[in-house]
């Protein structure tokens, strides 16, 4: 089904799209691995796929695919077309992504989406943290976008947390900053503000819920890591995003001849890697 506009979706959406879900919402910045992105979430359980780009950047029509023309590049679009989405459907799980990114969970090859949202809520845990894992192609030279599915390569080291403070200088119980990545080891050319790597990438919708800019919630305990009595699972989302804003940026893209560093490792396109590394953890899910 294809909308021409926000507004034409936001009218009809409750009749159209299952009030189970869950719902992934992919934002389409521009042509790269755009496919890609959405049999990925398609292979992970979720039963409605939003796909909000240009006109003539959205894919072809496939079954459980909504496409809505839109302007995402406005400021904080993303934030505010999620918020959207949540008031209609409070109590729906959803994931939010930008083209040539990955969710990827603990055992996300044989247990689906469905399987970690049941568990979390008996959890009673209405999110998932996820941390944006960078991906990079170690050759510019071949693929001067940064990105390349069969030669995509990220690091195994240099991730580190802060914590978190409220505004009133007080820091926030089970709350800190995430670092690592391009935003780390490039941070010159990355503004403060969005350097952080921690995203609430899964989460239940709820009555006021609203996803700020910042990828924080108006809701503070949607913004933990774990509940107060022991760790909970997370997950990574692996993305070209940052590599791709790098090498086409010209505050960057003339200052960065390669990626590629010692603590460089080829992804595997599997959550054991990234459990290997320590980027993401089962909680008490076995």
């Amino acid at each position: 089904m294809r909308h021409s506009s926000l507004s034409d979706f936001l009218g009809v959406a409750q009749t159209q799209l299952s009030p189970k879900g869950p719902f992934a919402l992919v934002f389409i910045e521009d042509d790269t691995e755009v496919e890609s992105t959405i049999s990925h979430v398609q292979k992970l359980g979720f039963r409605e796929v939003l796909a909000f780009a240009s006109g003539h950047l959205l894919p072809k029509p496939r079954d459980g695919l909504h496409l809505i023309e839109t302007d995402i590049h406005e400021q904080d679009a993303f934030a505010r077309i999620t918020t959207e989405v949540i008031k209609l459907f409070p109590g729906v799980w959803m994931h939010y992504c930008f083209n040539a990114e990955f969710l990827y969970f603990p055992f996300c090859e044989s247990r689906n989406v469905r399987e970690l949202i049941a568990f979390n809520l008996e959890e009673r845990r209405h999110t998932v943290m996820t941390y944006v894992v960078d991906l990079y192609s170690k050759d510019l030279g071949k693929h001067p976008n940064a990105v390349c599915m069969e030669d995509a390569y990220l690091d195994k080291s240099g991730y580190y947390a802060l914590a978190r403070f409220s505004e009133d200088g007080h820091a926030l119980e089970r709350q800190l900053d995430f670092f690592g990545g391009l935003r780390w080891r490039f941070e010159e050319h990355i503004p403060w503000t969005r350097r952080r790597i921690d995203r609430v990438g899964l989460f239940q919708a709820a009555k006021g819920l609203e996803l700020l800019g910042d990828h924080t919630f108006n809701e503070p305990e949607y913004n933990t890591y774990s509940c107060p009595w022991h760790h909970n699972i997370s997950g990574t989302i692996c993305s070209f995003r940052t590599a791709k804003a790098l090498v086409s940026n010209p505050g960057s893209m003339y200052e960065i001849p390669h990626f590629w560093w010692k603590n460089s490792a080829k992804f595997e396109w599997n959550s054991n890697q990234l459990l290997e590394l320590g980027l993401m953890e089962p909680g008490q899910w076995f």
